[in-house]
Order: C-alpha cells, then structure tokens, then sequence
C-alpha cells in the first residue's frame, strides 16, 4: 500500500522540478475504490477521452443506477441494462461490448477479483487483460486507484505525458523511454508522482481534482 509521507518526502529529495508541481498541490490523497468490479467499469469508461467528456460520461452512466450522482453497478445489473440506456448515457458501442464481457467474466467467476489483492502487479495486469478491452493502461489504472499500490508508472496515459512536456518543458511530448528514465529516481513510490503530475495539470486546464 501507498504510504503518504513516505513517497512525498523521497519524491521532494529526488526531483527538486517534481517538488514544484508537489508544493502546489498540497497534500497526497489518492482515492481508492474499494469496489473493484465498479473500478474497471470506470477505467474502461475513461479509456481514450479527456478528462471532462469521460467526466462526464462517468456521471451520466453512474445515474442510469440511482438518483442524484447515481453509482456504478454490479455485473449482474450491467448486464441487464439495455444497449439503448448505455447509448442515452454516451457509452460507445466499442465499450459496451468491453463492459459486457468484463461483467460476464465477472459474474461467472472467470475473473476472480477478490483473489487481485494478493497478487503482484504484473500478475494483476495478466489477468484482467484477459478481458476484452482492458490492456495494461486499464490494469494500471486498477492498480492504482483499486489496489493503491505504490510504485505503479502507466507511461502510455496521454495525461502523463502531457503534464511532463509542461512541467519539465521539453520541445515535445516524451517518449516511454524518457518517461521511464525520468521516473526511475521516484522508484518505489512512481503512483505517488503520477497523482501529483495528473493533479498538477488537472489545476492547469481547470479540471476536477481526481
């Protein structure tokens, strides 16, 4: 699990750049899912999208399940959710299919999310690959934001690089392999510096806090 004061004290130490983006943030407060069935629906909701359209396709999906905010269902409630009230909300049909085949390997025990938590992270993003949809930028963001686990760095999320092109100022968006050596000094604590770049540009654009 994420340690707050941990990772903040090392990151400081380690990237006085990153420090920066840290100051103005303030403190660490990564959100967790505790449900995880409901975590992968919303990563797969917010796969390929800007921040404030998957915002807002989250809230309309959340309220086809209860009033005001709503809330994510449960893969049996999914699955009986006609095709036409998921399009009224904004899901494409692309990841209707993705949420029907998550909710069916769900429901049939093919994917087994109570026994995630007691598997390393690679093993995690084996298995919830095997659904459709969900490749390994979904999985990191399961392991983030459902497991918290720490050291977690997700180089193919587009609001990462774009934070890092800003905050450090290159000429052009980086590519894995500068992400990687950029991150390499915040090991074991890489999900700490992703919250804080994501944060830091979120205060950018005029975004919602995660």
């Amino acid at each position: 699990m994420l340690n707050a004061r941990a990772a903040v004290r090392h990151l400081k130490r380690a990237d006085p750049v990153l420090e920066q983006a840290i100051e103005k943030v303030g403190p660490l407060r990564l959100p967790r899912i505790p449900d995880r069935f409901g975590a992968l629906v919303r990563a797969i909701l917010h796969q390929q999208l800007a921040v404030k359209a998957a915002q807002s396709i989250t809230r309309r999906f959340c309220q086809l399940y209860g009033p005001g905010e709503g809330r994510l269902p449960k893969p049996e409630e999914l699955l009986r959710t006609p095709r036409r009230r998921l399009r009224s909300a904004g899901v494409s049909p692309q990841k209707m299919r993705y949420l029907r085949d998550l909710a069916v390997k769900a429901a049939n025990g093919n994917l087994r999310l109570d026994r995630l938590g007691r598997m390393n992270d690679e093993d995690v993003i084996a298995a919830l690959t095997e659904v459709k949809g969900i490749g390994r930028w979904t999985a990191e963001m399961f392991l983030i934001f459902s497991l918290n686990r720490p050291d977690v760095w997700a180089v193919d999320d587009l609001g990462l690089q774009l934070a890092v092109k800003n905050l450090y100022r290159l000429r052009r968006q980086p590519s894995e392999t500068k992400l990687r050596a950029l991150a390499e000094p915040w090991r074991p604590w890489r999900t700490a510096a992703a919250w804080y770049l994501w944060q830091w540009r979120r205060r950018m654009i005029g975004a919602a806090p995660i």
